[in-house]
């Protein structure tokens, strides 16, 4: 899953990012508000975290914008301040949810969940591709009634293919959308976990889902492989 984290404290915003890598998110990071509404508006994200309190262009004003251009990305908003009004004035410009800072980093990646859970009902809440399946909100994976047992990198990994089923992607594109955005290795390293994902996921159950396209990528076949 994708997340936009817009946060003028720098600090804050790498200690979000690393948590939320941690298990497994790609995470976009800016310091303006000015710069959080350009990408929330011309990218796709599966859900936003908003500080409310930036220079320049506030929280409440980009969640403003975004909705009155029809742009219903759940949003989550961070504050300092605890004051009923606060809250309030962040559910009417339009905000998903708020969260007052400090926080249990528990509660906010299960808030996160919940809202991506909610705010994207154009998909599936179950990804299938044949036996395959995949809840990204239960975080569960299983081939027909087996789960499968997977790391967060497996994972998010699978889930990205599957949303993409039938389509070729290239390295470049998995590690955009599965690694996380300050990621300078080797591309191979997509080839190393595509070879981890077959084992899981292929060779206990004579399947063949992840195909390989010679010279461009991989495809996660339609039927799940079998």
């Amino acid at each position: 899953m994708r997340v936009l984290v817009v946060e003028d404290d720098r600090s804050v915003a790498e200690t979000i990012r690393r948590m939320l890598v941690a298990e497994a998110w790609v995470v976009d990071v800016v310091n303006d508000g000015m710069t959080g509404l350009e990408r929330a508006s011309t990218e796709r994200f599966d859900v936003v975290v908003l500080d409310i309190m930036m220079p320049g262009l506030n929280g409440y004003e980009v969640v403003r914008r975004l909705r009155s251009a029809g742009n219903w990305t759940p949003v989550l908003m961070l504050t300092a301040k605890d004051g009923e009004y606060d809250q309030a004035d962040a559910f009417d410009f339009g905000a998903d949810d708020y969260l007052t800072k400090p926080f249990s980093f528990v509660v906010f990646i299960a808030r996160l969940r919940a809202l991506v859970r909610r705010g994207a009902p154009e998909r599936p809440s179950t990804l299938v591709a044949g036996t395959l399946s995949l809840n990204p909100a239960a975080h569960i994976a299983k081939r027909g009634d087996v789960e499968l047992i997977l790391t967060p990198r497996e994972f998010a990994m699978l889930e990205y293919l599957m949303r993409r089923k039938g389509e070729v992607v290239s390295k470049s594109e998995i590690l955009d959308s599965v690694w996380d955005i300050n990621y300078r290795g080797d591309e191979n390293v997509v080839e190393v976990y595509v070879s981890y994902l077959r084992r899981r996921i292929d060779a206990p159950f004579n399947c063949k889902a992840i195909e390989t396209v010679r010279g461009v990528g991989y495809r996660l076949a339609e039927n799940g492989g079998g």
